[in-house]
């Protein structure tokens, strides 16, 4: 796998193609990132754009992760001292689960977010930019009715984040689709680079196959899981025979969650699968890529619930290390 291969594996979208090939042509010693608010305990959500960080250090880059406290303080998400204390644990939780910790710079937004530069620089962000385009920019962070003003600066922070923080490459899921082309439109004016990025999927509701996964509402995986916890979810997942499930009786698309979590999580960690069934059920199974274990699914070759099985097992060992960094 050449480097463009593997910084664009799994990726839903790249912005722009042009970019992302010069980045690969010479990806030693560029830099990407991405930020997170600090919440606690890493999730499935996490665990998607970490893998994708992962992808880019053994493609050469370096990686910063910007822990958000001021964003998260914005959000609404507690106290300072609180939010600082949950930025470490889940930094540890990062190396836990497999980032580089001689090639990662965890940052916190503190750090220079209250300084004056970037205070005008983001006043002057402010005069550019209009409430309805930031209210476009930050409506996946919007809970309730009534949207506030620190709200509307929440986005052109994390526009302005990027170039503060000296990146070559913005990463982030889908649903930051918009801050990046906030980024992209409003940056110019202010003398710096439009950013490129890269957009990992989003992954359906694990117990319906709708909407996204999501660790406020409906059915998620964490560190905190237990082996038990996790098979437990594992085996109340939506998994159709296929990876295309027709959608619900309003016309609600659907995916298999199952076989998602196997393409974005488990196939970029492990060479190899093996789904464990008994000699008289045919006996193991063995799958070196994602594309052979869909078309046994769909060919019936592969049972459901044997996939779930594998999947439960292949969690957990991703998981493990971070539940044993908690428990410490």
């Amino acid at each position: 796998m050449d480097a463009y291969e593997r910084i664009t594996r799994n990726a839903a979208e790249v912005v722009t193609e042009e970019e992302i090939e010069a980045l690969a042509d010479d990806p030693d010693g560029k830099r990407a990132y991405v930020g997170y608010e600090p919440s606690g305990v890493l999730h499935i959500g996490h665990m998607l754009t970490a893998n994708k960080l992962i992808d880019l250090q053994e493609a050469g880059f370096e990686v910063t992760v910007l822990l958000a406290d001021v964003h998260a303080y914005l959000n609404d998400k507690g106290s300072f001292e609180d939010i600082r204390h949950t930025a470490e644990r889940m930094r540890d939780q990062f190396i836990a689960y497999g980032l580089d910790e001689s090639n990662t710079q965890f940052v916190l937004g503190s750090d220079f977010q209250l300084d004056d530069d970037y205070t005008l620089d983001l006043h002057s962000l402010e005069l550019e930019t209009t409430l309805a385009r930031a209210e476009r920019a930050m409506a996946e962070i919007t809970s309730g009715d009534s949207v506030k003003v620190s709200q509307a600066v929440y986005p052109l922070m994390q526009a302005l984040d990027i170039p503060y923080l000296g990146v070559d490459l913005a990463v982030g899921g889908m649903e930051q689709r918009k801050v990046h082309m906030l980024a992209r439109d409003v940056l110019p004016s202010i003398d710096r680079e439009p950013p490129t990025s890269l957009h990992t999927p989003l992954i359906a509701d694990l117990g319906t196959g709708r909407g996204k996964m999501s660790s406020s509402t409906g059915v998620t995986i964490s560190m905190e899981d237990s082996r038990d916890d996790i098979e437990s979810k594992v085996n109340d997942a939506y998994c159709p025979p296929t990876a295309d499930p027709e959608p619900t009786d309003d016309g609600e698309a659907r995916e298999n969650p199952v076989l998602q979590v196997f393409e974005y999580h488990v196939f970029p960690r492990f060479d190899t699968v093996v789904v464990e069934r008994p000699e008289e059920y045919g006996g193991d199974l063995e799958y070196d890529s994602y594309d052979a274990l869909e078309a046994e699914l769909e060919s019936g070759e592969l049972h459901p619930a044997d996939a779930k099985g594998a999947l439960a097992e292949y969690l957990d060992r991703l998981i493990a290390p971070g539940r044993e960094q908690l428990a410490e």
